[in-house]
């Protein structure tokens, strides 16, 4: 019986399901094999074996289009993460991860130039385990990196370590070994196209055996390598236009503060302004600074004296005139500080301003509860300053205008109190001034050199007060109405204002209190002479009134206050010997009567010498220890022979 050779065909359809279920090529080879066994004809097993090649072909191409595809989803979906760009660093690490991938390397990463340092550096890797190698800084023309990035070309090496075509340095191969990298591929970031393209960078894909890249596996490196400059350009453009924004949008703000502030300027101009117009004085300035900078404002005079002050809230504040001496000299330095800058300056946790007139000093504007000025707060400031001295301009020359004409009327009073009293009080009510009311009449008297200076001092002085000055006999005569303070304390606050204001020492006699035309002239002539021995006594730059000169005031006063003399000499010894029947003045004026012998005394006493030394220690107890002091000895003589002339 003769055996039929075996069907072909079932060894083809073997070799389709093995097509179908993307079978190895060893499988589709093995059918060939299978046939001969079974015994296909010859003429079968040829026509198998050429479909066992066609197949292995057929099985090539479509491992290529499932590669190809695979490699454009990887790249779509690059494009989808560009397209969705917020994390740079994110889309990186992405290329960089797909590129691995892909081609199915060990590491893959990223390296970016640096401009500033002329070099590249690593800015992202993918599998790398050596803190060195991702630390790795390349040169220009250094290592395959290098070179990639200086040609704009790609490279690949089979075995970076035997591969001549680069500079290899020691930096580089150390972190290279270190990774234990041998086959690397590189290609660049370019911006652009052509020659005028712009290296920024490289993307590697490597290997840590030797290896061949084929040129379709170059090509998807490039192609990710161009998904990640446009991911780079894409997120610098953006990063450009977010400070652009940033830039207009603070450019906004500041024009809109500068709108804002000029607004508030010209209309705090267009109030300040209109506060002069009606008529304001420094009081209604200082108050309108305050509500417009919310904080408390002083004005003070050229010698740092207050003139007035107002809280933020309108209200009273006291805290600019409550000024001593010391804080005075403080105002008035700092004041010179402003006129110096030409600006407002911040000293003790205040704000102060220069109020001038060209370059006098007509006082200061003072800012308190403000730490802080910006500038349009600033400027306002020194505005306001600007209008204070305006104001104190214009309050000064109607001053001086009105104290020229009460001055005649002082003239007159001084020179003819007898003419017409009538006629000079008449004229004085006209001009605010009631000569049958109580006056303090003070002489001030300055060197040659201030004495223009005084007569400018006594109307700044007077301003406000109701008093009025004049010059007279080459000294400044003030009049003020009496308020109860004495004519010495009168006087010792005047030399010092006075001295102050015209910058050089000043001396003032007090008289008074003194009413009508003949009593306020007397009074004068009692300040002449207290003046006059003011100088003798070299007292000079000083204030009193004649009644505190001693004797020397008693032969001076007009009313000749002998028992005011005589009280306020022996007092307490008068009031001792009246309390306790002893005669410690008795006892004194024999001491004195006597030259001062303890001895001669005792006996024209009738007393035992211990007698008249415990007398003695008893007087120095009451009078002080100056007692026997030449110029108190001569004030006790004459109080002691004055009361012996009443007693008698």
């Amino acid at each position: 019986m003769s055996h039929r050779p075996a069907s072909a065909a079932p060894h083809l359809r073997r070799l389709f399901e093995l097509l179908a279920a993307g079978a190895p090529a060893e499988e589709l080879s093995a059918v060939a094999a299978d046939a001969r066994r079974a015994g296909v004809a010859a003429e079968d097993l040829a026509e198998v074996e050429r479909a066992t090649e066609a197949a292995a072909r057929v099985r090539n191409t479509l491992r290529q289009h499932r590669r190809r595809e695979t490699e454009l989803t990887a790249l779509y979906d690059t494009a989808g993460d560009l397209a969705a760009l917020r994390d740079l660093d994110a889309v990186l690490r992405s290329i960089v991860r797909r590129a691995r991938m892909l081609l199915g390397t060990d590491t893959a990463y990223l390296t970016l130039a640096d401009e500033e340092a002329g070099d590249t550096y690593m800015r992202v890797t993918d599998g790398s385990v050596s803190e060195l190698f991702q630390n790795l800084r390349l040169q220009l023309g250094e290592g395959l990196g290098g070179l990639v990035a200086q040609t704009a070309r790609p490279y690949a090496s089979p075995d970076y370590r035997t591969d001549g075509r680069f500079l290899h340095t020691g930096s580089i191969d150390a972190g290279v070994l270190d990774e234990g990298l041998v086959a690397i591929l590189g290609v660049p970031l370019l911006l652009g196209s052509g020659s005028g393209g712009q290296v920024i960078g490289a993307l590697f894909a490597a290997d840590r055996t030797p290896r061949t890249f084929a040129p379709e596996e170059v090509a998807l490196l490039c192609s990710l390598a161009d998904h990640a400059a446009i991911a780079i350009d894409t997120a610098r453009t953006m990063a450009d236009a977010r400070l652009a924004l940033a830039e207009l949008a603070a450019a906004n703000a500041v024009i809109r503060e500068h709108s804002a502030a000029m607004q508030r300027a010209a209309e705090s101009h267009d109030r300040l302004t209109d506060l002069v117009l009606r008529g304001g004085d420094v009081a209604d300035v200082a108050a309108a600074v305050a509500g417009l900078l919310n904080g408390d404002v002083a004005v003070h005079d050229g010698s740092g004296w207050p003139l007035t002050a107002v809280g933020a809230d309108g209200s009273a504040f006291t805290g600019g005139t409550e000024a001593g001496a010391g804080e005075a000299a403080a105002l008035v330095a700092a004041a010179e500080s402003s006129r110096a800058a030409a600006h407002a300056v911040h000293r003790d946790g205040r704000w102060v301003c220069a109020v001038l007139a060209g370059q006098e000093l007509l006082g200061c504007l003072v800012l308190y509860g403000r730490p802080e000025l910006d500038d349009p707060d600033r400027r306002l400031f020194e505005r306001s300053g600007v209008v204070t001295s305006l104001l104190l301009l214009l309050r000064r020359s109607v001053a001086e205008t009105e104290n020229r004409v009460r001055g005649d009327l002082v003239t007159d009073l001084l020179t003819t109190p007898d003419r017409d009293p009538a006629g000079l009080v008449a004229r004085g009510r006209r001009l605010g001034i009631d000569l049958d009311r109580p006056h303090i009449l003070l002489v001030a008297r300055a060197a040659d050199a201030a004495r223009e200076r005084l007569a400018g001092a006594a109307v700044q002085y007077l301003f406000g007060c109701g008093g009025v000055s004049a010059v007279h006999e080459g000294a400044v005569v003030l009049l003020l109405p009496g308020d109860g303070t004495g004519p010495g304390a009168a006087a010792r606050l005047a030399a010092g204002q006075l001295g102050r204001l015209a910058g050089a020492a000043v001396t003032v006699a007090g008289a008074g209190p003194a009413a009508g035309p003949r009593a306020i002239a007397d009074a004068h002539a009692e300040g002449v002479r207290c003046l006059r021995a003011m100088h003798v006594l070299g007292r000079d730059g000083s204030g009193a009134c004649a009644a505190e000169l001693g004797f020397v005031g008693v032969l001076l006063g007009d009313d000749h206050d002998v028992d005011g003399f005589v009280a306020a000499t022996l007092g307490p010894l008068l009031e001792y010997d009246a309390q306790r029947g002893t005669q410690l003045v008795r006892t004194l004026r024999a001491y004195f009567g006597c030259g001062g012998s303890l001895t001669r005394a005792k006996e024209e006493l009738h007393v035992h010498v211990n007698t008249v030394v415990q007398r003695l220690d008893r007087v120095h107890a009451l009078l002080g220890p100056g007692w026997n002091t030449p110029e108190q000895t001569l004030e006790l003589q004459l109080a002691l022979r004055l009361h012996l002339l009443s007693d008698g």
